[in-house]
């Protein structure tokens, strides 16, 4: 006789825990989805830092300083002049950015790892140090009496300017350069990624160092296309 009583007394409780696993994953799967939503995606972050290096154009990551010393002598009319020139000068070392493309950064999802092939480190012209250009010259004669002066200082300058372009792709400079290149690449990367509380590392590198890398950017994925999967998954989602 007690068993419709008993039975009254645990269906409503039977009743009410399959509505509270009901809510519950309901309310879990709305957190899920709110969480998602408010997620920092590393993708879209580097995309947006991406953005952010081409609009620079071009990016000076370092810069030297480099003497260059050389000589010119002139024979004209049975006469000589000879002209020394010491011109000082900064080189600057530059990445083209405008080069810098989407595939150009894949994803590696597995490890959390961006990886950038930058452009080759480009030298550009040498800013010439005009105030403290010496010169030593000999030859009065002929130089006064003649254009030699003029000749014998344009053929100083040229030279001078391509030994200062020489000077800055000694080997030891350009390594210098592509650390430093390396390193503001990461930088400009790193820091919007840690800003929104993401963990991911980056990997620049050159071209000429592809082949190291080459197990790892067969494996990872072009941000393009990352980004273009994400845009259809909403749209169907809709």
């Amino acid at each position: 006789m007690n068993r419709p009583s008993s039975r009254r007394l645990w269906v409503p409780f039977a009743v009410s825990g399959v509505i509270l696993i009901l809510l519950g994953a309901l309310a879990w799967l709305l957190f899920s989805r709110v969480e998602k939503s408010i997620s920092p995606d590393p993708v879209s972050i580097a995309n947006a830092s991406l953005t952010n290096l081409q609009e620079q154009n071009r990016l000076t990551v370092f810069s030297a300083s480099y003497n260059a010393t050389v000589t010119t002598t002139l024979n004209k009319l049975g006469l000589s002049a000879r002209k020394t020139l010491i011109m000082p000068g900064t080189v600057r070392y530059e990445l083209d950015m405008a080069k810098l493309e989407a595939d150009d950064v894949r994803w590696d999802a597995r490890d959390n790892i961006f990886y950038v092939e930058m452009p080759a480190i480009e030298t550009a012209r040498p800013e010439v140090h005009v105030e403290q250009i010496q010169t030593y010259d000999d030859g009065g004669l002929l130089m006064a009496l003649t254009d030699a002066e003029m000749i014998l200082d344009q053929a100083n300058r040229k030279k001078a300017v391509e030994q200062l372009t020489k000077q800055a792709q000694n080997p030891v400079q350009m390594r210098l350069a592509r650390e430093a290149a390396r390193r503001a690449v990461r930088h400009n990367f790193a820091i919007p990624l840690q800003a929104a509380g993401v963990e991911a590392k980056i990997d620049a590198f050159f071209p000429y160092e592809q082949s190291r890398y080459q197990e790892r950017w067969d494996y990872s994925r072009p941000i393009r296309e990352v980004l273009a999967e994400q845009q259809q998954k909403r749209e169907q989602a809709q």
